[in-house]
């Protein structure tokens, strides 16, 4: 259904993943750490299919091309993707600081704008695109009307920059699926993301997925798990239809 293309992003040119008929209400969605692949754009072209404009950046443009920092295993088979983390993913995660994609997330906004149709936008994030997804909902008051995040980790921390706090300046509407038992976001912070979404005094929905991994969307991982991630699909689906 899609193309790929490219963004003047805030230092590079970045490509990026765009579905859907022209003119619809767009939607943004930011990658899991594993970054841009055939799921993603799979994912992607299911939420065109309901109606929007979906584009999808390889957020890690600084790093190389997306088919360079992809992985050449199947991540299904046993180790496979824990020896793939190994490799250094977690480095690329941590230098996508607040002050990188911020400005990175200014040049997705106008690139999907371009595309879709007039009036507000939705975002969605899987695992550390759950955080770009929060941070842009308060980054775009007005414009971000849904913001969606799944098996999103580090939600809450202890740092003045920490994504929660971004829910206070948005306008959105939030829905959070997590993990079970998910390490990079154990209860307490659910609970400490809850309050920051109950002051909004907006809809909302902060839930926790009973038996679901982290990583639960990816049907090219093994940690994916098809009832929680069908489960997500609604969930964002019904986001997007009262909203956008």
């Amino acid at each position: 259904m899609g193309e790929t293309i490219e963004v003047e992003a805030a230092e590079g040119v970045a490509e990026a993943y765009l579905t859907g008929a022209a003119e619809r209400p767009g939607v943004l969605l930011f990658v899991d750490a594993i970054g841009l692949r055939p799921r993603i754009e799979e994912m992607a072209d299911r939420i065109a299919s309901w109606g929007y404009v979906v584009l999808a950046p390889h957020v890690f443009y600084r790093d190389g091309r997306a088919a360079d920092l992809a992985p050449t295993v199947d991540l299904r088979e046993p180790g496979a993707r824990e020896e793939f983390f190994a490799s250094g993913v977690a480095d690329r995660v941590a230098a996508l600081t607040p002050d990188r994609s911020g400005p990175d997330s200014d040049a997705w906004v106008r690139a999907l704008e371009e595309h879709a149709g007039a009036g507000p936008i939705g975002v969605t994030g899987y695992c550390m695109g759950a955080r770009l997804a929060v941070r842009t909902g308060g980054r775009f008051p007005g414009t971000v009307a849904a913001v969606g995040g799944f098996h999103g980790g580090r939600l809450v921390t202890e740092d003045p920059d920490s994504p929660h706090l971004a829910i206070a300046s948005s306008t959105a509407e939030h829905a959070f699926g997590h993990a079970d038992r998910d390490r990079s976001m154990p209860l307490e912070q659910v609970e400490a993301l809850e309050e920051a979404l109950r002051q909004t005094r907006r809809r909302y929905l902060n839930e926790v997925y009973e038996g679901a991994p982290h990583g639960y969307t990816m049907a090219d991982t093994s940690m994916y798990d098809e009832a929680a991630a069908e489960r997500h699909f609604a969930v964002l689906r019904g986001l997007l239809a009262r909203t956008l």
